[in-house]
C-alpha cells in the first residue's frame, strides 16, 4: 500500500471510530445514564467511558458488546455507517419492543393501514399543473 493509501485508509478509520464514539455518547445521553452508572453495569471504569465516548480510546469488541446490551440498541447501529432511521421510526420501534407479540401486530396492521390510506389518497388527488 502506497503511503497515500494508507492515509486514506487511516482517514476512513478515523472517522468511523469518531462515528462510534458519537453514537456511543449520543445513546448513553439518551437514555438519561451516567457514564458512571455505564461504568458500573457494563464493566468499564467510568474514565474508559469517557475516554471511548471522547474518542480518545478505542472501544474492545467485548466492550462494545457489553455497552449495545446495556443500551439495548444491536451492535451493529454503533459500527453501520448507513444512514439513520429518523427519530420517529427509532422511538416507535423502541416503543414497539415493550409491546405484546399481539400488540406488535396490531401496530404493524395499523401501519400498513395508514400506508394504504396514504397511497390512495395520493392517488385521488387531481393532478396539479396539467
Amino acid at each position: 500500500m502506497s503511503g497515500m493509501d494508507k492515509a486514506t485508509a487511516q482517514l476512513g478509520l478515523d472517522d468511523r471510530q469518531r462515528r462510534l464514539a458519537e453514537r456511543l455518547r449520543e445513546v448513553r445521553e439518551y437514555l438519561g445514564l451516567s457514564q458512571q452508572f455505564v461504568a458500573e453495569h457494563a464493566g468499564i471504569s467510568r474514565v474508559a467511558v469517557s475516554a471511548i465516548e471522547n474518542g480518545k480510546r478505542k472501544v474492545e469488541a467485548l466492550e462494545l458488546e457489553a455497552l449495545a446490551s446495556l443500551y439495548k440498541y444491536p451492535v451493529t447501529y454503533f459500527l453501520d455507517a448507513v444512514e439513520e432511521e429518523p427519530a420517529t421510526v427509532q422511538a416507535l420501534a423502541r416503543e414497539a419492543r415493550a409491546l405484546t407479540d399481539r400488540d406488535r401486530e396490531e401496530v404493524l396492521r395499523f401501519a400498513q393501514f395508514l400506508r394504504g390510506y396514504s397511497r390512495s389518497a395520493d392517488q385521488a388527488k387531481p393532478d396539479e399543473g396539467r
